[in-house]
């Protein structure tokens, strides 16, 4: 009678046992299931932002295209795709910023990315403007000045730190997921043997009392020794033979469950007790189907073509994946593997039962990973191919399908140079100084231009962005792949464009030159001429007659300063010396002594600043410095004329000069206007001039790599301000003292 409480105190030491450790076993696996489900949303974060700074590039890129485009050709078309690509590069930025709203860092690096992408529409619009205003070669200029450039490398190099950013943090998550991963496996594999430990030692004590168990262990004896004989041959010659066929299905670490041909229970172990929370007595002669209600008892149930044997010898060796039933009505996945023993009673069935919900779990899970990784794929726009580390290609989109002419099925398992001959694969492998690891991550986030082949054979230029993916297999590598066919057409075509300009440009040039010097000496002869016939007849010929002849000198002493500021336009870009550390005091001083006439007769007062040492072509600044306060004494209201002239560093190697006058003055809405050719804002009888002046001044200017401006109102004066860059041997003073 004792023997009960004791044999009680050990099945609750069991249960209670194998309970806690089961409940420490799932929190574990929740908290694991819950720390990769943060993992995953973190990764599919990362790569939302690595995408739309993907986005972002490509629409800087196709701004920079735009404007490039509208500047070359003048069509109004390209401005539609440059404002929707501004558009479309506003909304990543905002995409950007949401995505990044908990990272200081990153949304540093955003403010930097919205000022240089600020800084590169304004570029833009400056060199547009410059185009409708000025024509081709002043945006031309404009651009071969390197600000626009700077400002695209600075935009690159801020994007690509904002890639190595995300990438850092996906390589620190992935590794605190595998570390979580890690612990979350040491735990269940530790709780799993702690069960098998308490179940072994309670199925010990269970054993070792049940002798004690009078008539439970008469009727376990019975039955034992009933089914014996039906067992096996062997199992009926003795007692020591059915002691060992029991434990050996004891030491079973599944679920063992012995069934007659009929579907009823004749032998189990403690295990299977466990599994299904029943105790051995309560199943032994029972119906399978209250343990596996579906799938079991089928497979034993002969036929009018086979018999009960051929219908069991069809699943055996096979695992087989059927649902299981609990004592309290719980439901659980269960892989069954069946095993044929003869008796005289015939076959029976020996099947090892596994609880399987875990891995179902699992599989679940990846099911729903891969799902999402799918549609993801599936909706980008660009052809996404998915390759291991052997080069094999694993997942790819219909965008891939409908770029390279392959289905699906043709291409999962071959190799990715079948569609990429080369570039591609070659960057996977490691060599002896690298990992296959360290060899990808030097090509992550960098665009990539390589060749693709079509099924039909034909090739085509791609653009291909690479994403590292861990996996069970390793690191896989995500390729965007973006056929570039028109752009490479489009830069072609741009390049072309630029070198028939620049000949264009140059024959223009040349003819101007030769124009202009070739019409000199007939008009020469002209001018001279008409002054002969005006000094030997005037006072001769009636009023008329003089008036005719004043006429023909005027005109053609006017048609030869035309064709002097030709040639001197002309020989700006053609005969110009090289650019050498000259005195800019110098040249203002040359300048007016050249002036000096008029500086006479109009009582014109110049003062200046102390000026620095430039890198100028001499002779082209006195012109310059001529020109400019020519125009200032030459456009004045009655009174003394007043030009200052001073000079103020910007920046390191530059100088901004400035010439200020007292004169007329100029509307704004003619500040662009003014710099054109045979451009005039006064009437001919009001001031003489052919209207090149500013013009030579302008490429002057542009030729030493500045630009010109002015500032006025009408009545106020003008002041006219360049740029030139500074001494270099005053440079490198200034900065080694």
């Amino acid at each position: 009678m004792k023997t009960t409480p004791r044999l009680n105190r050990s099945v609750q030491f069991a249960f209670g046992s194998a309970t806690l450790t089961l409940l420490v076993v799932g929190a574990v696996s929740y908290r694991g299931i819950v720390a990769s489900s943060e993992s995953d949303r973190w990764v599919r974060h990362t790569h939302e932002v690595l995408e739309s700074l993907a986005d972002l590039r490509n629409a800087t890129r196709s701004i920079e295209s735009s404007s490039r485009g509208f500047v070359l050709t003048g069509r109004e078309s390209y401005l539609e795709s440059y404002r929707a690509s501004i558009t479309g590069e506003e909304q990543d930025q905002l995409t950007i910023r949401s995505l990044t709203a908990d990272n200081p860092a990153q949304q540093r690096q955003l403010s930097t990315l919205t000022r240089l992408a600020a800084e590169k529409i304004q570029f833009s619009e400056m060199v547009m403007g410059l185009r409708r205003s000025q024509g081709l070669e002043a945006a031309a200029d404009a651009i071969r000045a390197e600000a626009g450039l700077r400002i695209i490398d600075q935009f690159q190099g801020t994007v690509r730190q904002m890639q190595d950013e995300e990438l850092r943090l996906l390589a620190q998550r992935n590794a605190e997921a595998k570390r979580r991963l890690a612990q979350t496996k040491a735990v269940l594999i530790f709780g799993t043997v702690l069960g098998l430990l308490i179940t072994a030692a309670a199925g010990w004590s269970v054993q070792r009392d049940s002798s004690r168990r009078e008539r439970a262990e008469e009727m376990l004896r019975d039955s034992e020794e009933k089914y014996r004989t039906l067992l096996s041959r062997d199992l009926s010659e003795s007692k020591e033979s059915g002691e060992k066929y029991r434990g050996l299905l004891e030491a079973a670490p599944d679920a063992m469950v012995v069934v007659k041909p009929g579907g009823e229970i004749v032998l189990l172990n403690v295990q299977a007790e466990k599994q299904f929370g029943y105790r051995r007595d309560e199943l032994v002669g029972q119906k399978v189907k209250n343990i596996i209600p579906k799938g079991f008892a089928e497979r034993l149930i002969a036929d009018g073509t086979r018999t009960a044997a051929e219908a069991l010898a069809q699943q055996i060796g096979n695992g087989i994946e059927l649902t299981g039933r609990r004592k309290d009505g719980g439901e659980f996945p269960i892989e069954i593997m069946l095993s044929p023993l003869e008796s005289v009673e015939g076959i029976l069935v020996t099947a090892a039962i596994r609880d399987i919900s875990v891995r179902k779990n699992a599989e679940k899970h990846l099911a729903q990973m891969e799902g999402r990784y799918r549609g993801l794929l599936e909706a980008a726009p660009d052809a996404m191919v998915v390759v291991n580390p052997g080069g094999d290609i694993v997942l790819l989109n219909v965008q891939a399908e409908n770029k390279f002419g392959y289905s699906r099925d043709e291409l999962v398992g071959q190799k990715i140079k079948n569609i990429i001959p080369e570039g591609f694969a070659e960057r996977l492998i490691a060599d002896a100084l690298r990992t296959a690891e360290d060899a990808l991550a030097q090509q992550i986030g960098t665009g990539i231009e390589l060749t693709g082949r079509r099924k039909d054979g034909s090739e085509f230029p791609i653009e291909i962005m690479l994403s590292p993916l861990d996996s069970a297999e390793g690191i896989l590598v995500t390729a965007a792949i973006r056929d570039i066919t028109a752009r490479k057409k489009a830069e072609m075509h741009l390049l072309h464009t630029v070198e028939e300009l620049n000949r264009s440009n140059e024959e223009l040039g040349q003819f101007a030159y030769i124009a202009s010097h070739d019409l000199q000496e007939p008009l020469r002869m002209v001018a001279s001429y008409t002054q002969l016939l005006s000094r030997r007849y005037k006072g001769k010929l009636d009023a008329d007659g003089d008036q005719f002849i004043a006429f023909a000198v005027d005109g053609a002493n006017r048609m030869q300063r035309l064709i002097q500021d030709l040639l001197a336009f002309s020989r700006v870009g053609t005969k110009g010396q090289d650019l050498l550390d000259i005195s800019s005091e110098d040249a203002l001083q040359q300048a007016l002594m050249n002036l000096c006439s008029a500086l006479e007769e109009s009582g014109a007062q110049v003062t200046h600043d102390p000026l620095p040492p430039v890198q100028a072509d001499e002779t082209q600044l006195v012109q310059l410095f001529q020109n400019l306060v020519g125009n200032a004494i030459k456009y004045q209201s009655p009174g003394v004329p007043r030009v200052h002239v001073s000079a103020a560093r910007n920046g390191a190697k530059k100088w901004i000069f400035s010439v200020k006058d007292n004169g007329l003055g100029i509307d704004p809405q003619y500040f662009d206007k003014i710099f054109g050719m045979f451009q005039r804002l006064h009437k001919r009888e009001e001031f003489a001039g052919t209207g090149i002046g500013l013009a030579i001044c302008k490429k002057i200017v542009e030729r030493h790599g500045g630009s010109i401006s002015v500032e006025s109102q009408p009545g106020q004066g003008s002041t006219f301000h360049f740029a030139l860059a500074g001494s270099e041997a005053k440079t490198m003073k200034a900065s080694g003292g």
